[in-house]
Protein backbone atom coordinates (compact mmCIF):
# COMPACT_ATOMS: atom_id res chain seq x y z
CA UNK A 1 0.00 0.00 0.00
CA UNK A 2 1.36 3.43 -0.84
CA UNK A 3 1.24 6.37 1.53
CA UNK A 4 -1.64 7.94 -0.44
CA UNK A 5 -3.94 4.95 -1.00
CA UNK A 6 -6.07 5.80 2.04
CA UNK A 7 -7.22 8.98 0.33
CA UNK A 8 -9.27 6.92 -2.14
CA UNK A 9 -11.01 4.56 0.31
CA UNK A 10 -13.93 5.07 2.65
CA UNK A 11 -13.31 5.02 6.41
CA UNK A 12 -14.99 1.63 6.60
CA UNK A 13 -12.70 0.25 3.88
CA UNK A 14 -9.63 1.70 5.54
CA UNK A 15 -10.56 0.14 8.88
CA UNK A 16 -11.11 -3.21 7.16
CA UNK A 17 -7.66 -2.89 5.58
CA UNK A 18 -6.12 -2.43 9.02
CA UNK A 19 -7.92 -5.39 10.56
CA UNK A 20 -6.97 -7.56 7.58
CA UNK A 21 -3.30 -6.74 8.18
CA UNK A 22 -3.47 -8.88 11.32
CA UNK A 23 -3.75 -11.96 9.09
CA UNK A 24 -0.09 -11.74 8.07
CA UNK A 25 1.28 -9.89 11.11
CA UNK A 26 -0.57 -10.63 14.33
CA UNK A 27 -0.11 -8.03 17.02
CA UNK A 28 1.39 -10.66 19.32
CA UNK A 29 4.00 -11.47 16.65
CA UNK A 30 5.75 -8.20 17.42
CA UNK A 31 6.85 -9.60 20.79
CA UNK A 32 9.52 -11.78 19.29
CA UNK A 33 13.08 -10.76 18.48
CA UNK A 34 15.92 -13.00 17.51
CA UNK A 35 18.94 -12.05 15.39
CA UNK A 36 18.32 -13.06 11.80
CA UNK A 37 20.59 -15.71 10.26
CA UNK A 38 23.59 -13.98 8.76
CA UNK A 39 23.02 -10.82 10.81
CA UNK A 40 25.81 -8.38 9.91
CA UNK A 41 28.53 -7.78 12.45
CA UNK A 42 27.47 -4.61 14.32
CA UNK A 43 30.95 -3.10 14.19
CA UNK A 44 31.02 -3.63 10.42
CA UNK A 45 27.74 -1.73 10.11
CA UNK A 46 29.11 1.20 12.08
CA UNK A 47 32.38 1.14 10.16
CA UNK A 48 30.57 1.31 6.81
CA UNK A 49 28.88 4.48 8.00
CA UNK A 50 32.19 5.91 9.13
CA UNK A 51 33.84 5.38 5.74
CA UNK A 52 32.34 8.59 4.33
CA UNK A 53 32.90 10.69 7.45
CA UNK A 54 35.76 12.91 8.55
CA UNK A 55 38.35 10.36 9.72
CA UNK A 56 39.78 12.56 12.46
CA UNK A 57 36.33 12.74 14.13
CA UNK A 58 35.30 9.08 13.86
CA UNK A 59 37.19 8.04 17.05
CA UNK A 60 35.11 10.61 18.97
CA UNK A 61 31.97 8.90 17.73
CA UNK A 62 33.20 5.53 18.98
CA UNK A 63 34.29 7.06 22.27
CA UNK A 64 30.82 8.46 22.85
CA UNK A 65 29.15 5.18 21.90
CA UNK A 66 31.34 3.28 24.38
CA UNK A 67 30.19 5.36 27.35
CA UNK A 68 27.04 3.31 28.02
CA UNK A 69 24.55 0.99 26.29
CA UNK A 70 22.21 3.98 25.93
CA UNK A 71 24.86 6.13 24.24
CA UNK A 72 25.67 3.18 22.00
CA UNK A 73 21.99 2.83 21.07
CA UNK A 74 21.80 6.49 20.10
CA UNK A 75 24.54 5.91 17.54
CA UNK A 76 23.27 2.54 16.34
CA UNK A 77 20.24 3.46 14.22
CA UNK A 78 21.78 1.68 11.23
CA UNK A 79 22.17 -1.53 13.23
CA UNK A 80 18.57 -1.48 14.41
CA UNK A 81 17.33 -0.70 10.89
CA UNK A 82 18.92 -3.97 9.74
CA UNK A 83 17.11 -5.84 12.51
CA UNK A 84 13.75 -4.13 12.01
CA UNK A 85 13.80 -5.07 8.33
CA UNK A 86 13.33 -8.72 9.32
CA UNK A 87 10.67 -8.04 11.96
CA UNK A 88 6.89 -8.47 11.48
CA UNK A 89 5.15 -5.62 9.67
CA UNK A 90 1.50 -4.76 9.15
CA UNK A 91 2.33 -3.37 5.70
CA UNK A 92 0.94 0.04 6.69
CA UNK A 93 3.36 2.90 6.19
CA UNK A 94 3.88 6.47 7.33
CA UNK A 95 6.62 9.08 7.27
CA UNK A 96 9.12 7.89 9.88
CA UNK A 97 11.48 9.84 12.06
CA UNK A 98 13.88 6.93 11.54
CA UNK A 99 15.62 7.51 14.89
CA UNK A 100 12.75 7.94 17.33
CA UNK A 101 14.65 7.30 20.57
CA UNK A 102 13.41 9.10 23.68
CA UNK A 103 15.93 11.97 23.58
CA UNK A 104 14.65 12.96 20.17
CA UNK A 105 11.41 14.10 21.79
CA UNK A 106 11.82 17.53 23.34
CA UNK A 107 10.61 21.06 23.83
CA UNK A 108 10.81 23.24 20.71
CA UNK A 109 9.78 26.75 19.73
CA UNK A 110 7.23 27.40 17.02
CA UNK A 111 7.75 30.36 14.65
CA UNK A 112 4.89 32.01 16.55
CA UNK A 113 7.04 31.76 19.74
CA UNK A 114 4.98 29.09 21.44
CA UNK A 115 6.80 26.35 23.34
CA UNK A 116 5.79 22.96 21.96
CA UNK A 117 6.58 19.31 22.69
CA UNK A 118 7.44 17.44 19.51
CA UNK A 119 9.65 14.88 17.82
CA UNK A 120 13.07 16.13 16.71
CA UNK A 121 16.04 14.98 14.58
CA UNK A 122 15.09 13.82 11.11
CA UNK A 123 18.46 12.77 9.68
CA UNK A 124 17.03 9.29 8.97
CA UNK A 125 13.47 10.26 8.04
CA UNK A 126 11.83 8.21 5.29
CA UNK A 127 8.44 6.58 4.58
CA UNK A 128 8.35 3.10 6.09
CA UNK A 129 6.49 0.74 8.45
CA UNK A 130 5.09 2.79 11.34
CA UNK A 131 6.03 0.02 13.78
CA UNK A 132 9.74 0.76 13.32
CA UNK A 133 9.53 4.17 15.01
CA UNK A 134 7.44 2.81 17.87
CA UNK A 135 9.87 -0.02 18.47
CA UNK A 136 12.91 2.24 18.51
CA UNK A 137 11.17 4.51 21.01
CA UNK A 138 10.25 1.76 23.46
CA UNK A 139 13.65 0.09 23.27
CA UNK A 140 15.29 3.40 24.17
CA UNK A 141 13.05 3.66 27.23
CA UNK A 142 14.01 0.18 28.40
CA UNK A 143 17.72 0.84 27.91
CA UNK A 144 17.47 4.14 29.80
CA UNK A 145 15.45 2.40 32.51
CA UNK A 146 18.15 -0.24 32.91
CA UNK A 147 20.79 2.48 33.21
CA UNK A 148 18.66 4.04 35.97
CA UNK A 149 18.30 0.75 37.83
CA UNK A 150 14.58 0.26 37.16
CA UNK A 151 13.17 -3.18 37.87
CA UNK A 152 11.85 -5.34 35.04
CA UNK A 153 8.21 -4.69 35.93
CA UNK A 154 8.84 -0.95 36.20
CA UNK A 155 10.32 -0.93 32.69
CA UNK A 156 7.40 -2.98 31.39
CA UNK A 157 4.92 -0.47 32.80
CA UNK A 158 6.81 2.36 31.07
CA UNK A 159 6.64 0.59 27.71
CA UNK A 160 3.01 -0.43 28.03
CA UNK A 161 2.02 3.13 28.97
CA UNK A 162 3.94 4.52 25.99
CA UNK A 163 2.41 2.11 23.48
CA UNK A 164 -1.04 2.53 24.97
CA UNK A 165 -0.74 6.30 24.50
CA UNK A 166 0.28 5.75 20.88
CA UNK A 167 -2.59 3.31 20.30
CA UNK A 168 -5.29 5.40 21.98
CA UNK A 169 -4.07 8.61 20.36
CA UNK A 170 -4.16 6.97 16.95
CA UNK A 171 -7.76 5.93 17.60
CA UNK A 172 -8.58 9.53 18.48
CA UNK A 173 -6.91 10.78 15.30
CA UNK A 174 -8.82 8.16 13.28
CA UNK A 175 -12.08 9.76 14.39
CA UNK A 176 -10.94 13.31 13.62
CA UNK A 177 -11.32 15.38 10.48
CA UNK A 178 -8.17 15.59 8.38
CA UNK A 179 -7.51 19.28 9.01
CA UNK A 180 -8.01 18.79 12.74
CA UNK A 181 -5.31 16.12 12.69
CA UNK A 182 -3.01 18.44 10.76
CA UNK A 183 -3.47 21.31 13.22
CA UNK A 184 -3.11 19.12 16.30
CA UNK A 185 -0.11 19.89 18.52
CA UNK A 186 1.07 19.54 22.12
CA UNK A 187 1.54 22.90 23.81
CA UNK A 188 4.16 22.80 26.58
CA UNK A 189 2.00 24.65 29.10
CA UNK A 190 -0.92 22.32 28.47
CA UNK A 191 1.45 19.37 28.85
CA UNK A 192 2.65 20.73 32.18
CA UNK A 193 -0.91 21.27 33.39
CA UNK A 194 -1.80 17.70 32.45
CA UNK A 195 1.27 16.07 33.97
CA UNK A 196 1.89 18.20 37.06
CA UNK A 197 -0.93 16.67 39.07
CA UNK A 198 0.59 13.23 38.55
CA UNK A 199 4.14 14.21 39.58
CA UNK A 200 5.68 14.46 43.01
CA UNK A 201 6.92 17.84 44.21
CA UNK A 202 10.52 17.34 43.08
CA UNK A 203 9.55 16.15 39.58
CA UNK A 204 7.03 18.99 39.23
CA UNK A 205 9.67 21.56 40.17
CA UNK A 206 12.17 20.02 37.76
CA UNK A 207 9.64 20.17 34.93
CA UNK A 208 8.81 23.79 35.71
CA UNK A 209 12.51 24.67 35.62
CA UNK A 210 12.88 22.85 32.29
CA UNK A 211 10.13 24.97 30.74
CA UNK A 212 11.73 28.17 32.00
CA UNK A 213 15.19 27.07 30.86
CA UNK A 214 13.94 26.19 27.39
CA UNK A 215 12.79 29.77 26.88
CA UNK A 216 16.29 31.03 27.69
CA UNK A 217 17.95 28.74 25.13
CA UNK A 218 17.53 31.14 22.24
CA UNK A 219 19.92 32.74 19.75
CA UNK A 220 21.11 35.30 22.30
CA UNK A 221 22.01 32.63 24.84
CA UNK A 222 23.73 30.63 22.12
CA UNK A 223 25.70 33.71 21.13
CA UNK A 224 26.84 34.27 24.71
CA UNK A 225 28.05 30.66 24.92
CA UNK A 226 29.55 30.27 21.46
CA UNK A 227 30.97 33.67 20.49
CA UNK A 228 33.31 36.35 21.81
CA UNK A 229 34.75 39.66 20.66
CA UNK A 230 38.23 39.39 19.09
CA UNK A 231 40.02 42.56 17.94
CA UNK A 232 36.73 44.41 18.01
CA UNK A 233 34.88 41.80 15.95
CA UNK A 234 32.43 39.10 17.04
CA UNK A 235 33.87 35.62 16.41
CA UNK A 236 32.91 32.02 17.22
CA UNK A 237 34.78 30.78 20.29
CA UNK A 238 37.10 27.81 19.60
CA UNK A 239 36.54 24.62 21.62
CA UNK A 240 38.52 21.98 19.72
CA UNK A 241 37.76 19.35 18.67
CA UNK A 242 34.07 20.12 19.25
CA UNK A 243 34.10 23.61 17.71
CA UNK A 244 36.93 24.52 15.33
CA UNK A 245 37.01 27.83 13.43
CA UNK A 246 38.12 27.74 9.80
CA UNK A 247 41.43 29.44 10.60
CA UNK A 248 42.41 26.46 12.75
CA UNK A 249 41.33 23.78 10.26
CA UNK A 250 43.51 24.40 7.22
CA UNK A 251 46.03 26.76 5.60
CA UNK A 252 45.08 30.13 4.11
CA UNK A 253 44.26 29.24 0.48
CA UNK A 254 42.13 26.23 1.33
CA UNK A 255 40.50 28.12 4.16
CA UNK A 256 39.44 30.90 1.79
CA UNK A 257 38.04 28.33 -0.65
CA UNK A 258 36.05 26.65 2.11
CA UNK A 259 34.80 29.98 3.40
CA UNK A 260 33.61 30.86 -0.09
CA UNK A 261 31.84 27.49 -0.40
CA UNK A 262 30.01 28.04 2.88
CA UNK A 263 28.99 31.56 1.92
CA UNK A 264 27.63 30.22 -1.36
CA UNK A 265 25.86 27.45 0.56
CA UNK A 266 24.02 30.00 2.67
CA UNK A 267 23.20 32.14 -0.38
CA UNK A 268 21.80 29.23 -2.39
CA UNK A 269 20.06 27.54 0.52
CA UNK A 270 18.07 30.74 1.01
CA UNK A 271 16.29 30.02 -2.26
CA UNK A 272 14.65 26.94 -0.68
CA UNK A 273 12.94 29.15 1.91
CA UNK A 274 9.51 30.75 1.39
CA UNK A 275 9.73 34.29 -0.02
CA UNK A 276 9.05 35.96 3.33
CA UNK A 277 11.85 33.95 5.04
CA UNK A 278 14.20 34.84 2.18
CA UNK A 279 13.51 38.50 2.84
CA UNK A 280 14.17 37.97 6.54
CA UNK A 281 17.46 36.13 5.98
CA UNK A 282 18.62 38.78 3.50
CA UNK A 283 18.78 41.26 6.37
CA UNK A 284 21.67 39.32 7.92
CA UNK A 285 25.32 39.11 6.86
CA UNK A 286 27.77 36.24 7.46
CA UNK A 287 30.62 37.17 9.84
CA UNK A 288 32.17 33.85 10.95
CA UNK A 289 32.06 30.06 10.53
CA UNK A 290 33.31 26.97 12.38
CA UNK A 291 33.11 23.18 12.23
CA UNK A 292 31.00 21.60 14.97
CA UNK A 293 30.84 18.06 16.34
CA UNK A 294 27.23 17.09 17.03
CA UNK A 295 25.35 14.28 18.75
CA UNK A 296 26.47 10.66 18.92
CA UNK A 297 25.41 8.96 15.71
CA UNK A 298 26.15 12.09 13.68
CA UNK A 299 29.74 12.54 14.83
CA UNK A 300 32.04 12.64 11.81
CA UNK A 301 29.49 14.09 9.42
CA UNK A 302 30.33 17.53 8.10
CA UNK A 303 28.59 20.11 10.23
CA UNK A 304 29.16 23.86 10.22
CA UNK A 305 27.86 26.66 12.39
CA UNK A 306 27.54 30.05 10.72
CA UNK A 307 27.33 33.30 12.66
CA UNK A 308 25.32 36.07 11.01
CA UNK A 309 24.55 39.56 12.25
CA UNK A 310 21.61 41.81 11.45
CA UNK A 311 21.46 45.39 12.67
CA UNK A 312 24.58 45.12 14.90
CA UNK A 313 26.49 42.78 17.23
CA UNK A 314 23.41 42.52 19.46
CA UNK A 315 21.32 41.17 16.58
CA UNK A 316 22.75 37.66 15.93
CA UNK A 317 21.58 34.58 14.06
CA UNK A 318 23.34 31.23 14.38
CA UNK A 319 22.65 28.70 11.64
CA UNK A 320 23.78 25.09 11.49
CA UNK A 321 24.51 23.49 8.11
CA UNK A 322 24.64 19.72 8.59
CA UNK A 323 25.56 17.08 6.04
CA UNK A 324 22.71 14.78 5.02
CA UNK A 325 23.49 11.30 3.72
CA UNK A 326 21.08 8.55 2.67
CA UNK A 327 18.77 7.38 5.44
CA UNK A 328 19.80 4.19 7.23
CA UNK A 329 16.28 2.97 6.39
CA UNK A 330 16.69 3.37 2.62
CA UNK A 331 18.18 -0.09 2.05
CA UNK A 332 15.14 -1.69 3.66
CA UNK A 333 12.22 0.75 3.22
CA UNK A 334 13.05 2.09 -0.25
CA UNK A 335 15.11 5.02 -1.49
CA UNK A 336 13.89 8.56 -1.03
CA UNK A 337 11.87 10.29 -3.73
CA UNK A 338 14.04 13.37 -3.09
CA UNK A 339 17.29 13.47 -5.03
CA UNK A 340 18.81 15.86 -2.48
CA UNK A 341 19.20 14.21 0.92
CA UNK A 342 18.95 17.59 2.62
CA UNK A 343 15.57 18.10 1.00
CA UNK A 344 14.57 14.62 2.23
CA UNK A 345 15.33 15.68 5.81
CA UNK A 346 13.50 18.99 5.49
CA UNK A 347 10.45 17.45 3.82
CA UNK A 348 10.22 14.73 6.46
CA UNK A 349 10.56 17.23 9.29
CA UNK A 350 7.88 19.50 7.88
CA UNK A 351 5.57 16.53 7.41
CA UNK A 352 6.02 15.09 10.91
CA UNK A 353 6.40 18.15 13.12
CA UNK A 354 3.44 20.26 14.12
CA UNK A 355 5.54 23.33 13.37
CA UNK A 356 9.08 23.63 12.04
CA UNK A 357 12.05 25.99 12.23
CA UNK A 358 11.71 29.35 10.49
CA UNK A 359 15.03 28.92 8.71
CA UNK A 360 14.77 25.25 7.72
CA UNK A 361 16.08 24.61 4.18
CA UNK A 362 18.62 22.64 2.12
CA UNK A 363 21.35 22.83 -0.53
CA UNK A 364 24.02 20.78 -2.33
CA UNK A 365 27.66 21.83 -2.55
CA UNK A 366 30.86 20.51 -4.08
CA UNK A 367 33.58 20.35 -1.44
CA UNK A 368 37.32 20.82 -1.62
CA UNK A 369 37.66 17.08 -2.28
CA UNK A 370 35.49 17.37 -5.38
CA UNK A 371 32.58 15.36 -3.92
CA UNK A 372 29.02 16.66 -4.01
CA UNK A 373 27.44 16.71 -0.55
CA UNK A 374 23.91 17.52 0.53
CA UNK A 375 23.18 19.72 3.54
CA UNK A 376 20.19 20.93 5.47
CA UNK A 377 20.24 24.21 7.39
CA UNK A 378 18.38 25.30 10.51
CA UNK A 379 18.79 27.53 13.53
CA UNK A 380 21.41 26.20 15.90
CA UNK A 381 19.30 26.75 19.00
CA UNK A 382 15.79 28.07 19.47
CA UNK A 383 14.01 27.36 22.78
CA UNK A 384 15.15 23.75 22.79
CA UNK A 385 15.36 21.55 25.87
CA UNK A 386 16.53 17.93 25.88
CA UNK A 387 15.05 15.53 28.48
CA UNK A 388 17.41 14.20 31.14
CA UNK A 389 16.77 10.47 31.17
CA UNK A 390 19.20 9.83 34.00
CA UNK A 391 17.11 11.97 36.38
CA UNK A 392 13.81 10.21 35.65
CA UNK A 393 12.08 8.00 38.18
CA UNK A 394 9.90 5.14 36.87
CA UNK A 395 6.78 7.27 37.32
CA UNK A 396 8.30 10.25 35.51
CA UNK A 397 9.59 8.09 32.66
CA UNK A 398 6.15 6.50 32.32
CA UNK A 399 4.53 9.92 31.98
CA UNK A 400 7.25 11.05 29.60
CA UNK A 401 6.76 7.89 27.53
CA UNK A 402 3.05 8.62 27.28
CA UNK A 403 3.81 12.08 25.89
CA UNK A 404 6.24 10.57 23.38
CA UNK A 405 3.73 7.93 22.32
CA UNK A 406 0.97 10.46 21.75
CA UNK A 407 3.34 12.78 19.88
CA UNK A 408 4.58 9.99 17.62
CA UNK A 409 1.01 8.97 16.84
CA UNK A 410 0.21 12.52 15.76
CA UNK A 411 3.33 12.65 13.59
CA UNK A 412 2.41 9.36 11.89
CA UNK A 413 -1.26 10.30 11.54
CA UNK A 414 -0.32 13.27 9.35
CA UNK A 415 1.02 11.04 6.56
CA UNK A 416 -0.04 7.44 7.22
CA UNK A 417 -3.47 5.86 7.15
CA UNK A 418 -4.50 6.64 10.71
CA UNK A 419 -7.78 4.77 10.37
CA UNK A 420 -6.10 1.57 9.17
CA UNK A 421 -3.37 1.76 11.81
CA UNK A 422 -5.93 2.37 14.56
CA UNK A 423 -7.99 -0.60 13.37
CA UNK A 424 -4.90 -2.80 13.28
CA UNK A 425 -4.01 -1.86 16.87
CA UNK A 426 -7.59 -2.26 18.10
CA UNK A 427 -8.89 -1.68 21.60
CA UNK A 428 -7.03 -4.39 23.49
CA UNK A 429 -3.53 -4.19 24.95
CA UNK A 430 -2.18 -7.02 22.78
CA UNK A 431 0.29 -4.79 20.93
CA UNK A 432 1.27 -3.01 24.17
CA UNK A 433 2.24 -6.27 25.85
CA UNK A 434 4.02 -7.53 22.75
CA UNK A 435 6.25 -4.48 22.56
CA UNK A 436 7.12 -4.73 26.25
CA UNK A 437 8.61 -8.16 25.50
CA UNK A 438 10.27 -6.99 22.29
CA UNK A 439 11.90 -4.01 24.00
CA UNK A 440 13.54 -6.19 26.64
CA UNK A 441 14.81 -8.65 24.04
CA UNK A 442 16.23 -5.93 21.84
CA UNK A 443 17.81 -4.16 24.82
CA UNK A 444 19.69 -7.42 25.44
CA UNK A 445 20.88 -7.38 21.82
CA UNK A 446 21.95 -3.76 22.17
CA UNK A 447 24.07 -4.69 25.19
CA UNK A 448 25.75 -7.46 23.20
CA UNK A 449 26.47 -5.03 20.35
CA UNK A 450 27.86 -2.49 22.82
CA UNK A 451 30.22 -5.16 24.16
CA UNK A 452 31.22 -6.03 20.57
CA UNK A 453 32.32 -2.44 19.99
CA UNK A 454 34.28 -2.43 23.25
CA UNK A 455 36.01 -5.65 22.18
CA UNK A 456 36.84 -4.13 18.78
CA UNK A 457 38.46 -1.16 20.49
CA UNK A 458 40.49 -3.39 22.82
CA UNK A 459 41.65 -5.45 19.85
CA UNK A 460 42.74 -2.34 17.96
CA UNK A 461 40.22 -2.98 15.20
CA UNK A 462 38.78 0.53 15.68
CA UNK A 463 40.01 3.53 17.64
CA UNK A 464 37.98 5.38 20.26
CA UNK A 465 38.80 8.79 21.69
CA UNK A 466 37.33 11.11 24.29
CA UNK A 467 35.79 14.39 23.13
CA UNK A 468 36.87 16.14 26.33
Amino acid sequence: MTETTHQHLTPRERAALGRAARDHARRSDHAEFAPAPGRPDPVDVIERQSASRLPELVPIRYGRMLESPFRFFRGAAAIMATDLATSPSSGLRAQLCGDAHMLNFRLLASPERHLMFDVNDFDETLPGPWEWDVKRLVVSLVIAGRDNGFKTQERARVVRATVRAYRESMREFAAMRTLDVWYSRIDAEEMYATMSGKLDTRARQRMSRALKKARTRDHLQALEKLARVVDGRLRITPDPPLITPLDDLMPGVERKQLEQELRELIDRYALTLPADRQALLAQYRVVDMARKVVGVGSVGTRCWIVLLLGRDDDDPLLLQAKEASSSVLAEFAGVSSHLNQGERVVAGQRLMQATSDTFLGWERVTGLDGHERDFYVRQLRDWKAIPQAELMTPDVMRLFGRMCGATLARAHARSGDRIAVAAYLGGSDSFDRALARFAESYADQNERDHLALAAAVRAGRVTAASSE
